[in-house]
């Protein structure tokens, strides 16, 4: 192979693994930024009250929701509004991670994940997890057996509603972690605490 070929081909190498470390290690990311500013999805719901007991109804050990002996709330009670199931403020992980993580019931009787005045680095490809560890283990190097992943994040600054889904025992799960998928640390986590009666 003459000269030429040679760095040509090195050229071709150079170009191919300098594409793919830009698309593993997003290094744009460290000087953006995404925000998100989502209210709670709730219609007229203006606070959050804290629940009446944790873990939330038709977990182990839950209490039945209002009117589940009855039937329906007595006439003229108000519509019963969003519940607090618990709560906990973010531990930074490998990037420095501030704001709160909240688990909320909805009337409709569905769970979101809250995240409030969140913020964090941007970056590759970071995720929204619950954990069974405690923060202090999730923030940093695991997720834990079991680990369920909401979705991806949406912003790294902000206010944002993760859908947990239907049949999910909270009362498996400690913390909230924002995973980068990617390289297999956490940007950080929140212990979900849950609210007292």
């Amino acid at each position: 192979m003459n000269g030429r070929r040679l760095w040509a081909l090195l050229g071709a190498v150079a170009v191919a693994a300098a594409a793919v470390g830009l698309w593993l290690f997003a290094p744009w990311k460290a000087f953006t930024d995404t925000a998100v500013d989502e209210a709670l999805p709730t219609a007229g719901a203006a606070r959050v009250s804290p629940a009446a007991a944790w873990p939330p109804a038709g977990a182990a050990g839950g209490t039945p929701s209002a009117g589940a002996a009855g039937g329906t709330p007595s006439a003229g009670a108000a519509a019963p509004g969003p519940v607090e199931l618990a709560s906990g403020s973010f531990r930074s992980g490998e990037h420095t991670t501030t704001g709160a993580a909240r688990l909320v019931r909805l009337p409709d009787g569905s769970t979101v994940l809250r995240l409030e005045n969140l913020s964090t680095s941007d970056g590759p490809d970071v995720r929204v997890y619950l954990s069974a560890e405690p923060a202090a283990v999730s923030r940093l190097d695991s997720l834990g057996d079991g680990a369920l992943e909401l979705d991806r994040l949406k912003g790294n600054l902000g206010n944002q509603n993760y859908t947990v889904p239907a049949g999910t025992d909270l009362s498996r799960f400690r913390s909230a972690v924002l995973w980068c998928h990617r390289f297999s640390v956490g940007f950080g986590a929140a212990d979900l605490t849950p609210r007292a009666g």
